[in-house]
């Protein structure tokens, strides 16, 4: 029997269907893994495929020779397959998309190139070289760079060892040269031994005084010249009999008693006061009695007991006949402002005991011991310092005017009846108000013969 032929499946579209659905999906996967074979946007597939190229094109790159491109200061377009020197500056141009380049800084990047000529040289062809080049031109520059530092920081250091050598070193050639370090104690030993030798000239002695004087300035070294007998040994040089060796004597000690205490109370024990005072006394040159003035005046300021001591020994009576004597108008001068410090100190003394409300401090007791206003009254100081205004130069009676006006107190009824002194004071007053004015004519107005002006109105005004 023959078999019966079947009618048409109807599954059959159903497993085409199926069929095609599983080779579209396989289809898919391998575009996901080939990028090659996917179905992408064009555009995107184009921008891909540049990327790719480019990346080609610098791969190869490392091994074919590129054509030199040689930048300037100015942005130049950059063509394709052109190598760029280092120290060369890219931008890509977003109006263009053009790649541009310039040395980034022209005048470094040649300078370091001529530093290489002091390193290893770089073997680098004009016209053509590699990637590779550029990298190791590029560590040799760097290594060049570095041993040029290392060369200059021995340089460096070379210098520094010769200007600062060690003090070992000097220690050392100072003893071959026989050279000693001297400390100021030392120097002032040697200096008083020369002078206290007697094998020594005179130009020696007044040299070493001389010298002396700059050291004792200080205070420190002023007060080690006593530690050694250096400061009697000064003051012993008053009684010489040469003339320079009392001016320097007299001029070493009044650097080293200037606001010395300690050295001023044993330069008064050591009888230093009544040396200066004889020599002030006595005939002398004026050379020599201005440096024991400076001494004397050292000696005295800020020192009360050293006034007392003053006034005891007739001080007073020797600064009158040194200042009436004839061709003495600079040490008059002197003796006058002098007076002016001494008057004042006391005064000052008393406003800061009452400033401080103590009326019984060491300092105003010794001073309160000092009775210097009546003794300038006996001696005869007030008529004295008002003829000393009559002495010519502004800063001589501007110091007298001082003077004068620190004694009113004391001087008052005698500048009264002292008619020279009112006539003195009157031509100086018309004096300075003419010069007054042409100070403010010329803009200023507080000038020094204002002042000046000012002290002559307020005794005129004080003696009405």
């Amino acid at each position: 029997m023959a078999p019966q032929s079947r009618p048409p499946s109807r599954m059959a579209p159903l497993g085409m269907l199926l069929g095609l659905l599983m080779a579209f999906c396989f289809t898919f996967c391998l575009s996901r893994q080939n990028e090659e074979f996917a179905l992408t946007n064009p555009e995107k597939s184009s921008t891909k495929e540049t990327e790719r190229t480019e990346t080609k094109a610098e791969e190869e790159l490392d091994t074919e020779v590129l054509e030199v491109f040689h930048p300037t200061h100015e942005w130049q377009a950059l063509g394709p397959g052109q190598a760029v020197p280092a120290g060369s500056h890219v931008r890509l141009n977003l109006q263009t998309g053009a790649k541009e380049v310039k040395l980034q800084y022209e005048d470094k990047f040649r300078n370091n190139l001529k530093g290489l000529k002091k390193g290893k040289r770089l073997d680098v062809n004009t016209n053509t070289y590699t990637s590779q080049d550029l990298k190791d031109a590029l560590a040799k520059f760097k290594e060049g760079a570095e041993m040029e530092s290392s060369k200059e920081d021995k340089a460096r250091q070379a210098e520094v060892k010769r200007l600062f050598r060690p003090i070992e070193e000097l220690k050392k050639d100072f003893d071959e040269l026989n050279v000693v370090i001297e400390t100021d104690m030392q120097i002032m030993v040697r200096l008083i031994n020369k002078f206290n030798s007697s094998s020594s000239s005179l130009e020696e002695k007044i040299a070493a005084l001389f010298d002396l004087e700059y050291y004792v300035h200080q205070m420190d070294n002023a007060q080690d010249l006593l530690s050694f007998g250096g400061l009697q040994v000064v003051i012993n040089g008053l009684n010489s009999t040469e003339p320079a060796v009392k001016e320097y004597a007299a001029f070493v000690l009044g650097a080293a008693f200037s606001s010395n205490p300690r050295v001023q109370v044993e330069a008064v024990e050591g009888g230093a006061l009544q040396k200066l005072l004889v020599i002030l006394a006595t005939e002398q040159p004026l050379a020599v009695k201005k440096k024991v003035l400076f001494a004397l005046c050292s000696l005295l300021r800020h020192f009360p007991y050293a006034q007392q001591q003053f006034l005891k020994l007739g001080g007073l009576q020797v600064l009158r006949s040194l200042v009436q004597e004839k061709g003495t108008d600079v040490l008059a001068v002197r003796v006058v402002t002098l007076l002016y410090d001494l008057v004042t100190e006391k005064m000052f003394a008393e406003e800061e005991a009452e400033l401080t409300q103590d009326t019984s401090p060491e300092k105003l007791q010794q001073y309160r011991r000092v009775h210097l206003l009546p003794g300038l009254r006996e001696q005869g100081w007030c008529a004295i310092t008002a003829h000393l205004l009559a002495l010519p130069g502004h800063d001589a009676r501007e110091k007298v005017l001082h003077t004068l006006g620190a004694l009113l107190a004391t001087c008052r009824d005698h500048y009264r009846q002292d008619p020279s002194l009112g006539r003195t004071l009157a031509s100086l007053q018309a004096e300075y108000q003419a010069l007054a004015s042409a100070e403010l004519q010329d803009g200023e107005d507080e000038g020094y013969f204002r002042d000046l002006l000012g002290s002559v109105e307020s005794l005129l005004r004080e003696l009405r």
